[in-house]
């Protein structure tokens, strides 16, 4: 159905792209605000064109959905989407930091077929395919096994006080790479509370949830994909045995928000 090797080379290239444009390697990028709080760089866009292209070609027959496009509702009548994000963590991208990471996932039927994320500023290149497990450089991904909530590692700047049972590791500002260290045991617990968006989470979801992880929203439900409105509230990212837990400790905020912001 589709040529794994070509897809990798391309979201590779697409990394190449990001990372010559990063100001770590010494680049120079224009940004500037898409809306207040929300940044965008002249390699954010230059990565959608390049992919928008690229995978086109690859596999004609499949519809897109961006951040950095214009949503197309035509997209919604392809039982197959390409899911992209040019560049996830782009606050982190401008800032010379290493916590990016380009996000390509392949949607069929509402499910993730194919998930990669390209984080050259890091050398790490994450795949996975349905049914078939997860590797980042070629190496199997098994993810935190871990059963106790108190104590979990969590990706995160600070913690409010209701959460500090919890153990602070180190945060990129890519969601799609915090979700991507639950597949690699390098994380226990990764939640968000608040609306986001199919393009973040597509990608590094089904890495994780190929590594072993639980992968739902903020309620504990399944995560579906190419809907009219791309969102979903909250994430939940975790070893299966901390999921109920997790779910249950985050329940009472996530109702109270969602209440506030609908």
């Amino acid at each position: 159905m589709i040529d794994h090797q070509r897809l990798e080379s391309i979201v590779s290239e697409a990394g190449r792209i990001a990372h010559d444009l990063w100001p770590g390697a010494g680049h120079a990028v224009k940004s500037w605000e898409k809306t207040p709080g929300s940044p965008v760089c002249e390699a954010d866009l230059a990565v959608d064109v390049f992919l928008k292209r690229e995978l086109a070609a690859l596999l004609p027959a499949a519809g897109w959905l961006s951040e950095e496009t214009v949503d197309d509702p035509g997209r919604l009548t392809r039982d197959l989407i390409w899911l992209v994000d040019p560049i996830d963590g782009t606050r982190d991208f401008i800032r010379g930091r290493t916590g990016w990471a380009v996000s390509v996932a392949l949607i069929s039927a509402g499910r993730p077929l194919f998930g990669i994320l390209c984080a050259p500023a890091r050398g790490e290149t994450w795949l996975a395919q349905a049914g078939q497990g997860a590797t980042r450089n070629g190496n199997t991904l098994v993810a935190s096994s871990r059963r106790m909530l108190e104590g979990s590692r969590v990706p995160a700047d600070s913690l409010p006080k209701v959460d500090r049972d919890l153990s602070m590791v180190d945060k990129p500002n890519s969601i799609a790479l915090r979700v991507a260290m639950v597949a690699a045991d390098e994380a226990d617990l990764v939640a968000t509370l608040r609306w986001g968006y199919e393009w973040d989470i597509g990608a590094a979801a089904l890495i994780a949830r190929e590594a072993g992880a639980a992968v739902t929203d903020a309620f504990g439900r399944k995560l579906q994909y190419n809907k009219r409105d791309p969102r979903a509230f909250g994430l939940v990212a975790c070893a299966t045995g901390i999921h109920a837990a997790s779910v249950g400790k985050l329940a009472e905020r996530a109702e109270r928000l969602v209440r506030t912001e609908t």
